[in-house]
């Protein structure tokens, strides 16, 4: 891990305990968050080897009307069943998701000091009654699931704010580092969908709003104000995740090429203007405002400006891990026969 990378982590960790002992403004903290949490995610996404799994332009197009369903279906359940049933199975679902999150979060830091065996020892369970259903886990895994699971107790006992953040970023860093849109032209296509999608569903219906002020689970962030009225701000996931995605990717071009972090410098510059410009504007006018319509025009603004100046529009174009991953297989079987 480089010293940058070490002093992001600690930052952000600072930053999350901080509202506890001293006043953060929520502006900044909602910044300083959302920027720390996309970069220490964009870093933990660059592999030895390219993501053998990619998402395809089909699925960047179907993206925004799945999220539609899903959040239509959120607000419906809110609106006929009681808030409090719907709370609690949710929140037995984010608990085990919550471990899964956290113990692969931590896991890097934990690995360090455990035996090398623990880490590369495959254990295969098998599912009672079905047999033919397996998981593969290795012993420190195991030992970073036990304080996972006593932190999600924690959170489905008191859903302290501290508790329901530290799961937020754990869900960011996990998708930003896990999640690969493959190619440019595919994190293109997500992000213009998301772009309408988050307009539509904030400034032509109360559904985002409402079901963002209902659901009680960690899918937002939130920052103490001092306003007895309004006592937190609020920052989506999805508004790290998604373009986080997108700079992770032009991290890892740069990566592959060997050239420095150039465009991910740009793609990253590009999604704090968005951010700031998005709580301007909200400050400004007293009401909540989609934050991609913001990032999304500026994180990629930014990346096409950078590369058309520099003119290489066809290799970032032509970029695709995918096929990265592939060739790297082939290699590796020719060297095996």
């Amino acid at each position: 891990m480089k010293n940058a990378e070490r002093l992001a982590n600690l930052a952000l960790a600072g930053l999350t305990l901080a509202p506890l002992v001293v006043k953060v403004d929520p502006n900044l903290n909602v910044i300083l968050t959302a920027c720390l949490t996309v970069y220490v995610g964009c870093y933990r996404s660059v592999k030895p080897t390219p993501p053998s799994e990619t998402m395809s332009n089909e699925h960047a197009m179907r993206f925004p009307f799945v999220g539609s369903a899903m959040l239509l279906s959120l607000f419906l359940l809110f609106k006929f069943l009681s808030k409090d049933l719907v709370n609690a199975v949710l929140t037995c679902y984010f608990f085990v998701l919550g471990i899964i999150a956290l113990s692969a979060t931590i896991l890097p830091a934990i690995k360090r000091s455990l035996p090398k065996h623990w880490n590369e020892d495959l254990i295969i369970w098998h599912f009672p009654y079905f047999r033919s259903l397996e998981i593969e886990f290795t012993r420190s895994q195991v030992v970073a699931a036990i304080p996972g699971t006593f932190f999600c107790a924690w959170y489905a006992s008191q859903k302290h704010w501290l508790a329901n953040n530290i799961l937020g970023l754990a869900f960011c860093i996990q998708g930003i580092e896990m999640l690969s849109l493959g190619s440019f032209k595919t994190g293109a296509i997500l992000l213009a969908g998301l772009f309408v999608y988050d307009i539509f569903w904030v400034f032509f219906t109360p559904v985002m709003v409402s079901v963002a002020k209902s659901f009680d689970a960690p899918i937002k962030l939130l920052f103490p104000t001092a306003d007895s009225a309004r006592p937190f701000s609020m920052l989506g996931l999805g508004d790290i995740v998604i373009p986080g995605i997108f700079v992770a990717l032009a991290l890892r071009f740069d990566v592959s090429r060997g050239k420095g972090s150039q465009y991910f410098k740009s793609a990253f510059l590009g999604y704090t203007v968005g951010l700031v410009l998005t709580i301007v504007v909200m400050n400004w006018f007293q009401a909540a405002q989609p934050a991609l319509l913001y990032i999304v025009p500026a994180v990629i603004g930014f990346l096409a400006a950078h590369c058309i100046w520099n003119g290489e529009v066809k290799p970032l174009l032509e970029f695709d891990e995918s096929k990265t991953a592939k060739g790297n297989d082939d290699k590796s079987s020719k060297k095996v026969e």
